[in-house]
């Protein structure tokens, strides 16, 4: 199911889970321009949100997933869309994925650029006990998606959380 809309001017809203062990906001955040790309994504969900919705101009919540506690950290900008992984073509990166063909890739990736991060942390309990943000996918139970879309009422309940105005740029 594609979730686009065509001929949209408005940025799409995401939450990108990165374990801070593996890529941290402070690695986004001291990265060349702030700016690097979203790779290793074995799921063809979200492999599917990479290719389909996911477009320059997009903005996404940046979530320490995994951690103690885990929660959201800063937001940043989708600034080159899907493209081929080049992880799974290598076989000493643990993304690597014999099965895929360099003729037709299985699995994209895309850039981002760090934006800003928030004033205070969000934690996941935070989240939890906000009831307007009751229905957000990151609270509800089972939902381990790396990424998910987010609504613009949740976008600027959690910067409002996190001490910053709704930024949509």
């Amino acid at each position: 199911m594609s979730t686009s809309k065509k001929n949209s001017k408005t940025p799409r809203l995401w939450l990108v889970k990165s374990e801070p062990e593996a890529f941290s906001w402070q690695h986004l955040w001291d990265a060349p321009s702030r700016r690097t790309h979203w790779d290793g994504i074995r799921n063809y969900q979200v492999r599917n949100f990479i290719r389909d919705d996911i477009k320059k101009g997009d903005l996404l919540l940046y979530y320490h997933s995994n951690a103690k506690p885990p929660g959201v950290v800063g937001y940043a900008e989708v600034v080159r869309e899907a493209y081929p992984d080049h992880t799974q073509f290598d076989p000493k990166d643990g993304h690597y994925d014999s099965k895929s063909d360099p003729a037709d890739p299985r699995w994209l990736m895309f850039d981002l650029k760090a934006k800003k991060k928030l004033r205070q942390f969000v934690p996941l309990q935070d989240l939890k006990d906000n009831s307007k943000l009751k229905d957000m996918l990151v609270v509800q139970r089972g939902q381990r998606l790396s990424i998910q879309p987010v609504t613009l009422a949740e976008w600027r309940e959690v910067l409002k959380m996190g001490g910053l105005e709704a930024a949509t740029r």
